[in-house]
């Protein structure tokens, strides 16, 4: 089946064993290649708990081609509401509904699952890549503290500070937004004696809009069977440099000051899963591979989280990766064809992520006097004719 493709008996290291590094190293043994992997921590990566989502084309994609289990689970939601507070009360205005179904998953479910696709793949835990370097007579070479392995094919899928885009495009630095993201995952029992919140989460996934920033909430599956997290992403300023009272009280307050009542009571009152915040960031790759070294998730780009295809690009990264090795003649053209498609797909979405957070954040509208006409326009305007899962069928006119 994969006797006359690029993939077939190629030896492919792939740096990075988290997401990105488990979808393409799949990507890699489907079509052919021994695959082995290096990833830096020793950790458990499946304890990482926070929320993402993907498209429900994608995961219905990723499904029927072996990447994930068909039983993996997911939370599906069709629709997106949108929500601020009254100006002259703490109570929540609904301000318009979108078709924009999105399918959230737990990060650590989703590795999990991955980790458990990769058949035949060699996986070393807490193996840090200290270097990876050209051969002259070609292919590449990885290098650990104790080992130095020759690859046909190196893939950098070991995030933002990446070891391997260092080789490919040195010059390439993230690029600060100026705000940050708070990503929290609270207990379904956070939502206690809030049953329209509760009710509206189960239907759709919330985006909720205030001056200088916007909250999102979604429901995502829990580790145990059957359970479910609230998750959520906060955006706005840092907390100012005299904050001194921790992570959780200034994510508290800054619900206390912008949402509605019953959204504040519920991040303020919750006990947290997972919390942590981060700087937002962007950059891209102008060309995301250069045989022998390729780049795949955040080693290639990294957009402002608005656009939620961090995961997503991942794992369309892969899906790559499996169809040009299959569909080329030799490692090269594979890894042309991987960088004519994946490049503009990385810097498309770095610009739509700018569009967003500029909308979103920087130059928020006044969300208080915006309905359902005003929604859609804005978001036509913001998307500027890109197209986004997150928006349903709104598109340019």
């Amino acid at each position: 089946m994969v006797a006359n493709v690029a993939g077939a008996g190629l030896r492919i290291g792939v740096v990075g064993g988290s997401v990105a590094g488990c979808a393409m190293a799949i990507a890699g043994t489907r079509a052919g290649a021994e695959v082995t992997v290096y990833e830096r921590s020793d950790g458990a990566l499946e304890d990482r708990g926070f929320g993402i989502v993907v498209p429900p084309p994608l995961h219905a994609e990723l499904v029927a081609s072996g990447y994930l289990d068909a039983g993996m689970p997911t939370a599906p939601v069709p629709s997106r509401i949108w929500l601020t507070r009254e100006r002259e009360r703490q109570e929540a205005r609904e301000l318009a509904r979108q078709e924009a179904a999105v399918t959230p998953c737990h990060w650590g479910l989703l590795w999990r699952a991955l980790r458990a696709n990769a058949d035949g793949v060699t996986y070393h835990r807490g193996r840090p890549v200290t270097e990876v370097l050209r051969r002259p007579s070609g292919g590449a070479v990885i290098r650990t503290a104790d080992s130095e392995e020759r690859y046909d094919i190196v893939v950098g899928a070991d995030g933002p500070r990446s070891v391997t885009r260092a080789a490919v495009a040195p010059q390439v630095q993230p690029v600060p937004a100026g705000y940050v993201v708070w990503r929290g995952t609270l207990p379904l029992d956070a939502l206690a004696g809030h049953p329209h919140q509760l009710e509206l989460v189960r239907t759709a996934w919330i985006t909720l809009g205030f001056r200088g920033g916007h909250g999102v909430f979604y429901l995502i599956p829990g580790p145990l069977d059957g359970s479910r997290l609230l998750a959520y992403a906060i955006y706005g300023p840092p907390p100012p440099p005299s904050w001194t009272s921790g992570r959780e009280e200034y994510v508290r307050r800054v619900a206390e000051e912008h949402f509605p009542a019953g959204w504040a009571e519920i991040v303020g009152r919750g006990a947290h899963t997972s919390l942590a915040c981060h700087d937002v960031a962007d950059f891209h790759v102008p060309r995301v591979a250069e045989p022998p070294f390729l780049l795949a998730g955040d080693a290639a780009s990294i957009t402002r989280p608005h656009t939620a295809s961090g995961a997503t690009k991942a794992l369309q990264d892969a899906l790559c990766l499996e169809r040009v090795l299959r569909a080329s003649s030799s490692a090269a053209e594979a890894l042309h064809r991987y960088a004519d498609e994946r490049s503009d797909a990385g810097a498309r979405l770095v610009a739509l992520g700018r569009r967003l957070g500029h909308a979103m954040v920087e130059r928020t509208p006044d969300w208080a006097a915006m309905g359902p006409t005003e929604i859609a326009e804005w978001s036509r305007a913001t998307l500027d004719g890109a197209g986004s899962y997150l928006y349903g069928g709104v598109q340019r006119e």
